[in-house]
């Protein structure tokens, strides 16, 4: 009776697939298909997930050109169109944000210089150097980060962080420059209107350098592309839009993604290789 009474109720796996038509193979085939799509996507989002240790936002189509070893070393063969979809299924995709702020300060009576790189074809590392400053936040404040990236390689090659748009820190970001550059032979390099671009002391380091000098005509974003791409690949994809505890935090944060930035992210203007290596198989 109790056998009865437990069985009432139940039906057979047989039954069930009769009831759609089908049989107990296809069943079980499409089960054996199921185990193993589930089991490929935990591999596949644990080698994303050890791959964003270090690259927290980086995004499908670099996804698969930077893990097309791990993935055949798993003899895991998906296309970017499946990563996709596995990476949104589990919430992995990356959602990209905008920034909107203002560093500059072309109301000054400093000489300003017109934009002599708009029909330059850039062919090599230290051709032009583009120069910019973002604001990094911190619980006290804003500090600033000034930025020097050559242009054909997205290389960041200077830079320096402090808590003043003053001077000093675009000074010592060049001074970097400089110094890990040796050889600034025919080279422009290219920034806004800021007053800090403009002063005498920072065009001087420029001219003694014979280093020629371009500026935005229109103040406008895209006379400075790369720079302003470059300040929000650091943000949007390293963590620099968060809110820092301090000064020194802010320091070493910067420093670990600019690290990263030259050294691991791939670039898709580079074809898929990282700004070190294309600056130093070039420079």
């Amino acid at each position: 009776m109790k056998a009865r009474e437990k069985s009432k109720g139940f039906a057979s796996l047989t039954t069930i697939t009769a009831c759609f038509g089908l049989k107990r193979d296809a069943y079980y085939k499409y089960k054996r298909r199921e185990d193993k799509r589930l089991e490929l996507e935990e591999k596949v989002v644990a080698i994303v997930k050890n791959r964003r240790r270090s690259l927290p936002r980086e995004g499908v189509r670099k996804l698969c050109k930077s893990l097309s070893t791990d993935l055949e070393n798993a003899k895991l063969k998906i296309g970017r169109d499946t990563l996709f979809n596995i990476l949104r299924k589990h919430n992995m995709l990356i959602h990209r944000k905008k920034y909107s702020s203002r560093t500059t300060n072309s109301l000054h009576r400093f000489y300003k210089y017109k934009n002599i790189i708009k029909d330059v074809e850039i062919t090599r590392p230290n051709q032009v150097w583009v120069s910019d400053i973002t604001y990094i936040r911190t619980v006290k404040g804003f500090c600033y980060l000034a930025l020097i990236t050559d242009m054909y390689s997205r290389k960041i090659i200077g830079y320096d962080i402090s808590n003043s748009l003053e001077l000093k820190g675009c000074e010592r970001a060049l001074n970097k420059a400089l110094y890990i550059a040796k050889d600034t032979t025919e080279l422009i390099h290219h920034s806004d209107r800021g007053i800090q671009y403009c002063s005498n002391v920072y065009t001087q380091i420029l001219k003694r350098n014979n280093i020629k000098i371009s500026m935005t005509e229109e103040n406008h974003c895209y006379e400075n592309a790369v720079a302003e791409r470059v300040n929000g690949i650091l943000k949007d994809e390293f963590y620099l839009d968060q809110t820092f505890d301090s000064l020194q935090h802010a320091k070493k944060a910067t420093k670990n993604a600019i690290n990263l930035y030259n050294e691991i992210r791939l670039h898709l203007s580079l074809d898929f290789k990282t700004p070190d290596m294309v600056y130093k198989l070039t420079a």
